[in-house]
């Protein structure tokens, strides 16, 4: 990646371009761990007495033998729709941030950068992620047989779930979770983009002969930052994954759902429940942003080394 002194135009396309492989390549790599942690945030197992809640390898072994091992990819069609649209904005929006915040000399404090990041989060959580996110937990939630034909699911795909929820419970289904879902987002990639920006001017310090950080650098520095997220916010994510999951209660607002899903889960499951696929999501977004950062780099280089993209618009991480 280019010194902050020495910034390279990128141009719209790359952000499409590239932002959509590295997430594409991120759900690929990833997808499995998110169902598990999807399976474990809504399991009630471990809530009767004597008995411990379902770990992460006895709920991904679980999914393996009850429905085939495919059955840990439901739910990619919904992610894979979303990444390219969600990385675009992630991407564009905090250069945009970003530059509104830099002071009269294009400097970025700490500070800034971090704000810059939320409101990227929080763009793209309601542009993209939250819709996104029902139709993949639901298909997640279901949990048939991919290997027995007869055992129908009610979700066949991500296209007939869109159409069942709107269909059945309106189209604000689709955004149900949503202040949950932005505060998660804003909160990753404002931890996220500060820390990668930090580490990314260190490791340019110790190295100061270096233009372009080796890839297995990005990755290492996205696995740091990706981590930071998740443990900031589990509470949030746990919550919200059982209110997107629910269907829609006649005469309730979106806080009395939220109060009641976390009261509920505080006198039945304790406090633990609240921490339940802590284990999946971190093996998940860590690694994951460690993908997205490097691929990334790596496409955007060779875009704008083909000098594809002449655009004046500019992206630093």
């Amino acid at each position: 990646m280019p010194r902050n002194g020495d910034k390279k135009p990128v141009g719209f396309a790359t952000h499409i371009t590239a932002g959509g492989l590295a997430g594409a390549m991120e759900a690929l790599c990833c997808q499995p761990l998110d169902t598990i942690k999807v399976r474990m945030q809504l399991s009630k197992s471990g809530t009767a007495p004597g008995t411990k809640p379902r770990g992460f390898l006895q709920t991904g072994l679980m999914i393996v033998r009850r429905e085939t091992p495919l059955a840990l990819y439901k739910g990619l069609g919904a992610v894979l729709s979303g990444i390219v649209p969600k990385m675009a904005i992630r991407f564009a929006s905090f250069e945009t941030y970003k530059g509104w915040l830099a002071d009269s000399s294009g400097n970025t404090k700490v500070g800034s950068i971090f704000l810059a990041g939320l409101a990227a989060g929080t763009t793209e959580a309601v542009a993209v992620v939250c819709p996104m996110e029902v139709v993949k937990i639901r298909l997640q939630a279901q949990q048939h047989s991919l290997a027995d034909p007869l055992e129908a699911p009610r979700y066949r795909n991500a296209g007939h779930a869109v159409y069942t929820i709107i269909r059945e419970e309106g189209f604000s289904a689709l955004y149900r979770g949503v202040s949950l879902t932005a505060l998660r987002q804003a909160t990753n990639q404002g931890a996220n983009f500060t820390a990668y920006q930090e580490l990314k001017k260190l490791a340019h310090t110790y190295q100061p002969d270096l233009k372009d950080l080796p890839s297995y650098q990005h990755m290492v520095i996205g696995l740091i930052s990706g981590a930071m997220g998740p443990f900031s916010n589990a509470p949030i994510d746990t919550i919200k994954t059982r209110l997107q999951k629910a269907t829609y209660e006649p005469g309730t607002t979106a806080f009395q759902r939220i109060a009641a899903i976390a009261k509920d889960m505080w006198r039945q499951e304790g406090v633990r429940s609240f921490y339940k696929g802590i284990t999946p999501r971190v093996l998940r977004v860590a690694p994951g942003q460690a993908i997205v950062f490097a691929v990334y780099e790596r496409v955007r280089g060779i875009i704008e080394t083909m000098k594809v993209s002449p655009s004046q618009d500019r992206y630093s991480e």
